[in-house]
């Protein structure tokens, strides 16, 4: 492949008729060069010729001809011009360097940006003549020991397809690649440049900062640029950022065309307001060669050192990357080279006829310079006076590259000469020219400290991390610009060190005084979470409100899931932030827990009075027929139930907590055994007095006071066996209601409590239906009729209190519980002593035993004898 291209480049070449020849072929020598005893061949890359039509071998020449070319000047490359030339000064005038050798020198060549253009080039430098004659050279070029170039890989790859023919040594002073670290591929390729595999978590800290999480990428489209936007985008996903897009420009075209503003139209169309850019300056000329590129204004550019995005055409205003952020490769001041690019002018090198055609360029609009002649061109000027965007004068990071490239060729020379003078191959008065190929195992250990303290290895395995400056670009409204360090980023400083910025001094120079809001989707406020768009990426999502009982406040923005309360607290409203929790409970100072007292005290007064109407009227008939010791125990019971309500009310405490469930469950045993007992009384009283005085036994007062002393004595059993094993304990209710602390009495277990409960409703069902059995009884003194309508009140009040007490919460419960309690012993008191109390005291004429047995007659003599008995 090769050598077929070799041959058509050889058709290219001045052997051909002249009539062939086109009308501007440049000339074949260069006219910017030094002859010495060894030379060093270096390409950089200065202008761009836009015309295709142009063909030649890339050498300067004084003036090419303006009426078949136009190029354009790249006027910040000519310091490594400058760089160069310094260092081959310095090392002539170092008596310790060389010393067998008169003067070091160099042949300078044009690095285009192009394939076939490169390779031209690197024959021409080999045959070391005009004409392209493969595997040929002159006998001048048999001094040129090493190659200088490569201000990009890919330069640095087409230079060494050809040049590791014939194991030419060759120094990249580009940006390191980690792909010219396999020798087995570019055995005769070195680097100098320190690496730059940190780089990119420099810019993702960067955007990580400014809480940039949606940002764009245009890069190369090479192995470079590809590894650069694997690494990037990696990095980004740890962090939570994404990458809206990647746009890759072709390495090898740098000329503006139509299709190549189709990808500038889609960044402009964007909403991405950050955009990183990666690339060497070549291939990214198009963004300072378009005309669109003035919309850029509102974006934030984020760029690589290998990018200088100071430099543009001299018709291009640089406002369109104001503000712009540029990581920078640390570097040191060489000493001596800012005084000597400051002396540099035409005058003081009168033979160099490309400074000529520099400052001409440099110092003159081009419209003046078509028709002026080179001599007129300020000849006195300084490059200090210069603006930015055409000269730097700080000491750029190729330029420092280049520097170190020529001390490192002469150190390796140095190391040869002294290794050929020790085996005597050197003899008086003969000239020492070593072969090209010989340089390698001198050039590949070579290390040293260079003038400014760095040190220089070309061994590009052990070469260090590269430390960068965060510089920001601004420019001023009135034409000046400048570049401002505002951070730096230094890979192996201990972490937290590693990455500073002042961000003050940033953001008041964008346009819009505040970093921009790089991001897909607004930040979800407080109260918020985020929620993923199907088939869109993580920086772009939905905000939904937290759900119930969660928050998500203002120092957790974007999150994606709301965080929960601690439990003594509640999410507000708005749902950024929790509150302390109110603790409650059923207070006897709040209306409900009064009234509530109030209702049970006054029932159990109006009880106490019944007592005591029932105690006065003992002796009539009405209290005899119901027996008496039935109803003072039921009455003292319900004076208890009404009163064990108020156990009910207040901070529970571990007493009252045990005592309020067991007190209300074995008075209501006792009133309920007490309706049972009176109600079988009332069965026997008409059922056993007829047939025979035997039977009169079960109406003795003894047998009803054994129903209730066992009916409530099994109660007591249960209690006990409840206490036993898991009594009622004061606890915290934290989930019932979100904004409440409820405090209560924890059951204990929740068996005993049904049993304790079911029992009673067991003893209030038989109650119930044995009332309901002698309802049809004769009425006078026959109690069933009231009894099954308060068992019916009861019964109705605790079937309708558990599906009531099982849906409510917190103080509700104990609040249902006290009603049920108050209500069953109201329906008790009401059923069975409100009509017998209406009668004794409002109808006393009736509680008298001529007036019930006129009306009654035989069988209300046979009830009255009965319940006598039982009573007495």
């Amino acid at each position: 492949m090769i050598a077929v291209f070799l041959v058509m480049l050889s058709q290219l070449s001045p052997f051909v008729p002249q009539t062939k020849k086109p009308p501007c072929f440049p000339k074949t020598s260069p006219s910017l060069s030094r002859d010495g005893d060894l030379v060093i061949g270096t390409f950089l890359s200065l202008y761009s010729v836009e015309v295709s039509s142009v063909r030649g071998a890339g050498l300067f020449e004084s003036h090419p001809d303006k009426g078949c070319r136009d190029y354009r000047w790249l006027h910040k490359n000519y310091q490594q011009v400058l760089a160069l030339v310094f260092a081959v000064e310095e090392i002539n005038k170092d008596p310790n360097l060389l010393p067998n050798i008169s003067s070091l020198g160099f042949h300078l060549y044009n690095a285009y940006h192009s394939d076939e253009r490169t390779l031209e080039s690197s024959l021409h430098w080999l045959s070391g003549q005009g004409q392209l004659v493969p595997n040929y050279s002159c006998k001048g070029q048999k001094k040129s020991v090493v190659v200088i170039g490569g201000a990009t890989s890919a330069l640095s790859v087409q230079m060494g397809t050809l040049l590791d023919l014939y194991k030419v040594p060759q120094i990249s002073y580009g940006p390191f690649d980690s792909i010219f670290r396999d020798k087995s591929q570019f055995p005769f390729l070195y680097q100098l440049a320190h690496k730059d595999s940190s780089l990119h978590h420099g810019m993702v800290q960067l955007m990580v900062y400014f809480k940039w999480t949606w940002v764009g990428l245009v890069t190369t489209d090479d192995m470079r640029g590809e590894q650069f936007l694997w690494d990037l985008r990696g990095d980004m996903v740890k962090h939570g950022i994404c990458l809206a897009y990647a746009e890759k420009i072709p390495v090898s075209e740098r000329r503006h065309t139509e299709s190549q503003d189709m990808f500038l139209i889609r960044i402009i169309e964007s909403s991405v307001r950050v955009i990183v850019i990666h690339g060497d300056t070549d291939s990214l000329m198009i963004l300072r060669y378009s005309q669109l590129v003035h919309i850029f204004l509102w974006k934030v550019w984020l760029s690589t050192y290998h990018w200088d995005i100071i430099m543009r055409p001299q018709w291009h205003y640089g406002y369109s990357f104001h503000g712009a952020l540029s990581f920078s490769q640390m570097t040191k001041d060489v000493p001596g080279f800012k005084t000597f690019i400051r002396t540099v002018n035409p005058n003081k090198y009168p033979e160099n006829i490309l400074l000529k055609d520099f400052w001409c360029s440099a110092f003159k609009d081009q419209e003046k310079l078509e028709n002026q002649e080179q001599t007129e061109c300020s000849p006195n000027a300084s490059l200090a006076s210069l603006p930015l965007y055409i000269f730097d004068m700080t000491m750029s990071g190729l330029s420092y590259t280049i520097y170190n490239a020529v001390h490192a060729v002469a150190r390796a020379l140095h190391e040869m000469l002294l290794m050929a003078s020790e085996k005597d191959s050197i003899r008086d008065g003969e000239s020492w020219t070593p072969q090209p190929w010989q340089l390698h195992s001198f050039l590949r250990n070579t290390q040293f400290i260079n003038s400014a303290g760095d040190q220089v290895l070309v061994d590009d395995i052990e070469n260090s991390e590269a430390q960068y400056d965060i510089m920001k670009y601004l420019f001023f409204q009135n034409g000046t610009e400048t570049l401002v360090k505002v951070g730096q980023f230094i890979p192996s400083a201990p972490l937290g060190q590693d990455f500073t910025i002042c961000e003050e001094e940033i953001v008041q120079s964008w346009f819009e005084s505040k970093s921009p809001n790089a991001v897909c989707t607004d930040s979800c406020g407080p109260g918020f979470r985020k929620t993923p768009r199907e088939g869109e990426p993580i920086c772009c999502f939905d905000c939904s409100p937290c759900p119930e009982g969660e928050i998500s406040h203002q120092m957790s923005k974007d999150m994606k899931h709301c965080m929960k309360c601690p439990e003594e607290e509640y999410p507000n409203p708005e749902r950024d932030r929790c509150l302390p929790k109110a603790v409650t409970f059923l207070d006897i100072t709040e209306p409900l827990g009064m009234t509530l007292a109030c209702v049970a005290l006054f029932f159990s007064v109006l009880t106490a009075l019944i007592l005591g109407v029932f105690v006065k009227f003992r002796d009539t008939p009405i209290v005899k027929a119901n027996n008496r010791t039935l109803s003072y125990t039921l009455l003292i019971s319900l004076t208890f139930c009404f009163l064990c309500s108020l156990l009910f009310i207040g901070h529970p405490t571990t007493a009252t907590c045990l005592l309020r469930q067991t007190t209300f469950g074995l008075v209501f045993t006792v009133a309920v055994s007490c309706i049972l007992a009176k109600t079988i009384t009332v069965i026997l009283a008409f059922k056993v007095t007829i047939p025979g005085r035997r039977k009169m036994i079960w109406l003795r007062p003894g047998v009803s006071n054994c129903v209730v002393l066992l009916c409530s004595g099994i109660q007591v059993i249960l209690c006990g066996i409840w206490l036993g094993i898991s009594p009622p304990f004061p606890d915290a209710d934290l989930y019932s209601q979100p904004n409440l602390i409820i405090i209560e009495c924890n059951e204990g277990s929740v068996l005993g409590f049904y049993c304790v409960l079911g029992y009673i409703g067991f003893l209030a069902l038989g109650s119930f239906t044995v009332a309901f059995l002698a309802r049809s009884l004769p009425d006078t003194f026959n109690e069933a009729k009231f009894i099954t309508f308060s068992m019916l009140v009861f019964c109705s009040v605790w079937v309708s209190f558990l599906p009531t007490y099982q849906s409510t919460k917190g103080k509700a419960m104990v609040v249902v519980e006290i009603f049920s309690i108050l209500a069953s012993s109201a329906g008790l008191l009401g059923c069975i002593f409100i009509p017998k109390c209406y009668v004794i005291l409002l109808r006393p004429h009736e509680n008298t035993q001529e007036y019930i047995r006129n009306k009654s007659g035989q069988h209300s003599v046979r009830e009255f004898e009965g319940i006598r008995i039982a009573s007495s």
